[in-house]
């Protein structure tokens, strides 16, 4: 039995080397992200979800039997009570935390630091009950907010906040009955702090100013519960300030050495588990990237119209409050794909245009291949997977409608030529229909709200060229005329936009086209005057010549004047 896929491929290979015989092909397969739909379906299995959940209780309980003793509490009632908790945290997750939840990579970084959180206090305490640490400095190096430092920065603070919450939970159980509580205070605090710290990092020196911000909370609170000694320090003994120091660098230093081993360990994480932070996104934003260097050269119309995008994407998602810096970066990006054949697009020409030769259908296959074009060049150039998103969506499967109208008005030429020459009469509905899926974009339309805003700048800015006298109201009808269009042709209906962050984006947008698109005032034209000295001085053409006196006349006229004065 002979596969289907191999039958496929075998005439696939077959018509590419029929059209490379014929010299219409170079042989060679558009690059594509096919191989990694394995990892595409991995990371939204439920299967492998599900596995994470319950290697997660597993792990709990497991790290929680061993580290505790049960003097006060039966054995049966505390796996009872811990399971309890830990099917409330997957369920409070699976809930409150939708968009994680849905890939499995998020799902296992958030559950693998609150594990990775509770051993290292257990480890803390192992270290304490052995005297390698001393026993006074228990609770001053527990890093508190390592997990929700690493959640927030990389997830959000939504997930650093659940991280800060059942970690500290959990970890209570590892503390002795008297510091439990205790414990479950600091812990919480210095996470939440930690996440508060954490809102816009997009430096990695605001990491280690984070961790300033934590060590100083945890000092605070081991100064107010009593963790850190200061009964001998009247009597002003060296040892018992000594000691004082030492207790108040621990707890200080911790947190400091929490934001720089964040700091170092967030490009490994990026990179194990796809996620990109404000800082890569700001390190993406350089504008002397070598695809971008290149499109100021040979396409630079194509480059100011993505400054200009780009521009209006990062003010209208700032306005909704989604990534402003991954939909600016992204747009930077979105139309390399027209580098491949800069001068066929209208920005980067100049006096012919290479459509005139060409026939509608033709014109619209260059003009759609530049999305595919640009995902060939993304994939080479390994740039981020949301940039490679945005390139493929930012047209969705809408409609090249200039050479559609073109084609439409083409055959309706030939038609009544035709019937010229047959004797007959034609009408409107006899007129044959253009096929509108060879002026369509490939798509798939806008999946996610950065790219159904980058989506909408793209066509704003772009017709935005047309309008010839601008004016507040023009520009607000066409910016609504375009985003009602897309509405109407289902182009947003994946993007996840709601119609009141449409109407946010459309106020920005019009807002933004004001002041780019403001009148000047016209000055008076100038001209050039010959003076003295035989150089050339700039005259306002408007303005009356100057009266020119030779120095001799007034010299005479001021003798004169003094001799009638005597």
């Amino acid at each position: 039995m002979v596969n289907p896929k191999t039958l496929v491929g075998l005439i696939d290979s077959i018509r590419r080397w029929r059209l490379v015989q014929e010299g219409l092909s170079s042989g060679k397969k558009r690059r594509t992200q096919d191989d990694k739909s394995l990892l595409g379906k991995m990371e939204r299995s439920v299967i492998i979800r599900s596995v994470i959940y319950l290697a997660f209780l597993l792990g709990i309980m497991a790290m929680l039997w061993q580290a505790l003793d049960f003097t006060s509490m039966g054995a049966f009632n505390f796996l009872a009570m811990l399971f309890v908790l830990t099917v409330c945290a997957l369920a409070i997750f699976q809930l409150n935390h939708q968009d994680c939840a849905r890939k499995n990579g998020s799902v296992f970084l958030i559950f693998g630091g609150i594990i990775f959180q509770i051993w290292v206090v257990i480890l803390v305490g192992k270290l304490a009950v052995s005297g390698i640490i001393p026993v006074s400095f228990h609770f001053l190096i527990i890093p508190f907010a390592l997990a929700p430092i690493v959640h927030s920065v990389l997830l959000g603070q939504r997930a650093g906040v659940f991280s800060a919450v059942f970690g500290s939970l959990f970890s209570a159980f590892l503390m002795p009955a008297e510091d439990r509580w205790v414990f479950m205070a600091m812990s919480l605090f210095c996470g939440l702090v930690a996440v508060i710290a954490t809102r816009h990092v997009r430096k990695r020196g605001r990491l280690l100013r984070a961790g300033f911000w934590v060590g100083a909370a945890a000092l605070i609170l081991d100064l107010l519960f009593g963790k850190i000694e200061i009964m001998g320090l009247g009597s002003w003994e060296a040892q018992a300030w000594r000691h004082f120091g030492e207790a108040c660098a621990a707890a200080l230093g911790v947190g400091l050495l929490t934001g720089l081993l964040v700091g170092g360990l967030l490009p490994a994480l990026e990179g194990v588990f796809g996620l990109t932070t404000e800082i890569t996104w700001l390190e993406l934003s350089d504008l002397n990237h070598p695809l971008l260097r290149q499109m100021q050269i040979e396409a630079p119309g194509t480059f100011h119209h993505s400054l200009v995008v780009a521009a209006l994407s990062e003010a209208a998602a700032e306005a909704i409050g989604v990534d402003a810096l991954q939909c600016r970066v992204s747009a930077y990006f979105h139309d390399i794909g027209k580098l491949n054949k800069p001068e066929y697009f209208i920005e980067n020409q100049g006096e012919g245009n290479p459509h005139d030769q060409l026939t509608p259908t033709m014109s619209a296959l260059i003009i759609t291949a530049h999305v595919k074009d640009g995902v060939d060049l993304a994939i080479k150039n390994k740039l981020n997977p949301r940039i490679l998103e945005v390139i493929q969506e930012h047209h969705g499967d809408s409609l090249v409608y200039y050479f559609y109208r073109k084609a439409q008005e083409r055959l309706a030429a030939e038609q009544q030529e035709k019937a010229k020459n047959d004797g007959e009469e034609t009408t409107s509905e006899d007129l044959p229909q253009v096929d509108e899926k060879s002026f369509r974009y490939p798509g798939p339309i806008p999946q996610s709200k950065e790219s159904g805003i980058i989506s909408l700048a793209d066509a704003v800015e772009s017709a935005s060229r047309t309008i010839k006298k601008p004016s507040p109201s023009r520009i607000r009808s066409l910016v609504d005329e375009i985003v009602f269009k897309r509405i109407k042709d289902g182009q947003l209906d994946h993007s996840g936009l709601d119609l009141s962050e449409l109407s946010k984006i459309r106020e920005v947008f019009s807002k933004t086209l004001r002041s780019m698109l403001h009148a000047r005032i016209e000055y008076p034209k100038e001209i050039l005057a010959e003076g003295p000295s035989g150089k050339t001085t700039p005259v306002r053409a408007k303005a009356p010549p100057a009266k020119i006196v030779p120095a001799e006349e007034v010299e005479k006229a001021r003798r004169s004047r003094q001799q009638g004065q005597r």
